[in-house]
Parts: structure tokens; C-alpha cells; sequence
């Protein structure tokens, strides 16, 4: 493999759009030679000669260059009429650049809808001092719904239970503790499971010894119950036999 083809691909193939699509548009379209599209689109000549014998690309639809604006037409015919020279791209700061869009509503799948309004009342319990445009930043609800959960109008109020909306899955719990944040609240610890360190468990005084059990007595802790219900039931067997005299 020539070293050009190393250097080339990774200097054009970060530049140029859509490299072996520009490929068959050049190979069918233009006369230049297989190394000129080859080092322009960062491809190996024989990738070129394929595309040139339809062995791949079969159906790919050619990416012009110069309507794309990453190519002059002055430079295509300078380069056609020397097999020596080399194109040269645009460069990318005349590219149209991607428009950024504003972040939109939090997605929630359709089968988590319907516990809103439990993460809603939660929030309103919990954390009185958020606004509607926080919770519905957070849960990406609308302020309607908010206020109808507030006033208890909802008309779903009756089944409405406050959850937690990390537990519901309606948000993670860095978002929640975030938006906390923002009200000057502390958010409420998270139920995690911790265990005993050997420092600590060394400050818990030992159990005492249990007494000696009395003469008569089972050790049991029931015993006293076991005792009453023997009792009882012998009483109840001896009113038994007087009715039955």
C-alpha cells in the first residue's frame, strides 16, 4: 500500500463530504485518472478501478463536488488537462454548517405519561419553593397540568400518589438534585444501603445474659402464653363435662 494513500486518507477523508459517493460522480462525470480521484476522495486506486468496473458501489448515486461547493469548476478542468496535477478542495469554512436547534421537551415513552402527575404531586409536596417552569423543565410537562395537580383539579386527583420521578423513571436523580439546586432546597437523601463499619460495630454494647429459667418454666419466650391456653382449654373441657351430667 503506497504511503500517499495512508497520508491522503486520513488528511482528506475528515474533510471531504461523502468521499466514495464524490468518487462515482468523478468517474463517471469527469475525465480525470484513478490516482487523481483516488488521493482528491482519500481512496485506494484500486477501490477507484472498482467503482470505475461497477464491482462496488453498484446503485450509489454520485455526489457532484462542485454543486456541493467542495470544488471550483476552474479547478476540475485545470486538474483534467494534467494527469500530473492534483485537486484541491474548498476549503470547509464555505461549507453550510449544521443548524444548532434549542434542546426541546424532555421525551417521555407513552407509558410513563400517566405518572406525571404522581412525580408532579411529589415535587409540589417535597419541594413547595419550585416553580412550574422548573418542574416542567424536569418532567417535561405542561404548566396546565401542573397547576391542576397544585389546585387538586386534575380530574384523575382522586388516583393521583405522590412518587419520586427518579423512581418512576421520569428523570435521573443528578437532574433532580440540579434543579433542587436551583430553588436553594437540600434535596432529600437517597435511600441507599450502607454497612457497618468494624469501628462501629465495636460501639455496640454486647447483649446481656439471659436469666436462669425458673423451675417449671420452658425457656420459651411464649411460655407464659402456652400456659394461659392450657389452662383455658381445660377449663373450657371441664364446664363441658358439668352440662354434660
Amino acid at each position: 500500500m503506497p504511503g500517499w494513500y495512508l497520508s491522503v486518507r486520513r488528511d482528506f477523508m475528515s474533510q471531504l463530504l461523502m468521499p466514495r459517493a464524490t468518487a462515482v460522480w468523478l468517474v463517471a462525470s469527469t475525465s480525470l485518472t484513478f490516482e487523481q480521484i483516488a488521493e482528491f476522495c482519500g481512496l485506494h486506486v484500486l477501490e477507484v478501478q472498482a467503482i470505475a468496473d461497477e464491482e462496488v458501489a453498484i446503485g450509489m448515486h454520485g455526489l457532484d463536488p462542485v454543486a456541493n461547493g467542495q470544488l471550483t469548476q476552474e479547478e476540475l478542468d485545470r486538474v483534467q488537462k494534467d494527469p500530473k496535477a492534483r485537486l484541491k478542495i474548498v476549503s470547509t469554512d464555505n461549507l453550510p454548517q449544521p443548524i444548532s436547534r434549542n434542546k426541546g421537551p424532555r421525551y417521555t415513552p407513552i407509558a410513563k405519561r400517566g405518572d406525571k402527575p404522581d412525580a408532579i404531586a411529589w415535587l409540589v409536596k417535597n419541594y413547595p419553593e419550585m416553580t412550574d417552569g422548573q418542574i416542567g423543565k424536569l418532567l417535561g410537562t405542561t404548566k396546565s397540568t401542573i397547576a391542576a395537580v397544585r389546585d387538586r383539579t386534575h380530574w384523575n386527583h382522586q388516583n393521583i400518589r405522590p412518587r419520586s420521578p427518579v423512581a418512576l423513571g421520569l428523570c435521573i436523580q443528578a437532574d433532580l438534585d440540579q434543579a433542587v439546586t436551583k430553588t436553594g432546597a437540600m434535596p432529600l437523601p437517597t435511600l441507599g444501603v450502607r454497612y457497618m463499619t468494624a469501628e462501629e460495630a465495636a460501639t455496640i454494647p454486647a447483649p446481656k445474659p439471659l436469666e436462669p429459667a425458673l423451675a417449671g418454666q420452658p425457656l420459651s419466650p411464649f411460655g407464659d402464653r402456652d400456659r394461659d391456653r392450657d389452662r383455658d382449654r381445660d377449663r373450657d373441657r371441664d364446664r363441658g363435662s358439668d352440662r354434660g351430667r
